[in-house]
């Protein structure tokens, strides 16, 4: 791409100047707990405003100065060049994204189609799978996402099928979680279709995703991954979890500008999803995804959000996460009356996690418990209802944070939960 901001990269980390190429002069891995290398990673982000904690990084993630500065280049000469560009010289660029994000899922080129995130992604594979017939039943769980929920739940109008729902089990283990899904898959052997989602929104809980999916692929039931928080909090490959069908987000916590996501389907079960109506028949997985005219200068973006994060280190960033997690719900698991909702199980989460304080379970009651950490502790974070047990705060630390804030939040929870 020919049309980048070019600055000194040895500025980057001395002046927090914005740069085309991110993180020059960090290692490429570091220590959850090595405070100096993630100041520097922090240095690469805008900070939050002044007196504020901002734990609430999950409905998207902020694009590194770098990023940011490669994307108002793209919007900057698409601006200037308009059609000259997008109708001649962009298709190389496209192609060479799309390149990066598969190599960066370890999938092939012909498998994945860049949507406007990961709601579109899952959509297109809910509402355009095929091999449903009337008297199938398809089945989720109350903590998949609102619109997967309900995407599945219209298959009972579209396609004349059967709708089933279940709880997933708190507190939970992972043995518990293949249980529930076992289960449920016995008692009703007519689902043929299941959404599964790798890392929840709603309380951060991470299924056995290998396990189940190859368990429900042994009843002949195929798996929807709504990876939608997974990718770039998390490392995975979808060819080794046997995923066949994923739906991704890249404007999250690999920091594409807003508006850039991917689906992906296993070559061999492309035509299991349907050609978009707006779409001429076409074997090509594109052919399955129709947004009109894109942002292209977002799309170009993903590669530099990309770089910064393989530059980062995707293993140091999940143990990151991860860390800063364990700081805060591990020592929250010990204060009276506050429930955690995942398990100190690596597996089971990444840096998302949520909590409850008994007997608060209404969705007014964690507006309150939201509303009181930020304006007594100037600590923002965001009510979930959905889990079976009742609503919830989710505490999503991001790379801006440090020990020091989620030790804040320690404190808060332990006046917030006195009785």
């Amino acid at each position: 791409m020919n049309d980048r901001v070019e600055l000194s990269r040895r500025t980057l980390l001395a002046t927090g100047a914005a740069a085309p190429v991110a993180g020059a002069g960090l290692p490429a891995a570091a220590r959850p707990d090595d405070e100096a290398y993630w100041r520097k990673v922090a240095a690469l982000f805008d900070a939050p405003p002044p007196g504020v904690i901002q734990l609430e990084n999950g409905q998207f993630g902020a694009m590194a100065r770098a990023t940011r500065a490669a994307y108002e280049g793209y919007v900057a000469r698409i601006n200037r060049e308009t059609t000259l560009y997008t109708r001649r010289g962009i298709g190389a660029d496209l192609a060479a994204v799309r390149a990066k994000a598969a190599a960066l899922l370890g999938v092939g080129e012909d498998e994945i189609a860049f949507t406007r995130g990961g709601t579109e992604s899952m959509q297109t594979l809910i509402g355009q799978y095929n091999r449903l017939k009337p008297g199938d039943a398809v089945l989720y769980a109350d903590l998949d996402y609102d619109s997967m929920q309900v995407g599945m739940a219209a298959l009972a109008r579209t396609r004349g099928v059967r709708v089933v729902k279940i709880d997933l089990p708190e507190p939970t283990s992972r043995s518990s979680l293949i249980e529930a899904y076992d289960a449920a898959l016995k008692a009703n052997p007519d689902v043929r279709l299941m959404l599964l989602t790798h890392l929840s929104h709603r309380t951060g809980l991470i299924p056995p995703v290998k396990e189940i999916t190859a368990m429900a692929r042994a009843r002949g039931v195929d798996v929807l991954l709504d990876c939608g928080h997974a990718l770039g909090q998390t490392e995975f490959s979808l060819k080794e979890m046997g995923v066949e069908f994923a739906g991704l987000n890249l404007h999250k916590w690999i920091g594409a500008p807003l508006g850039v996501g991917l689906v992906y389907i296993a070559r061999d079960r492309i035509p299991d999803i349907d050609v978009s109506p707006l779409e001429e028949p076409s074997p090509k997985i594109d052919a399955r995804v129709h947004t009109g005219t894109v942002n292209y200068a977002a799309v170009l973006a993903v590669s530099d959000a990309i770089a910064t994060h393989e530059h980062i280190g995707p293993a140091a960033k999940a143990a990151r996460l991860r860390w800063l997690r364990d700081r805060w719900a591990e020592a929250a698991r010990d204060i009276p009356g506050v429930e955690v909702l995942t398990p100190n199980d690596p597996a089971l989460h990444a840096g998302i996690t949520s909590f409850r304080v008994a007997g608060r379970t209404t969705t007014a009651d964690n507006v309150a418990i939201r509303k009181a950490l930020f304006e007594r502790h100037r600590i923002f974070t965001v009510e979930r209802s959905g889990p079976a047990k009742g609503a919830c705060v989710r505490v999503t630390p991001s790379f801006v944070n440090g020990p020091a804030d989620v030790d804040a939040l320690v404190t808060a929870l332990r006046e917030l939960a006195r009785p």
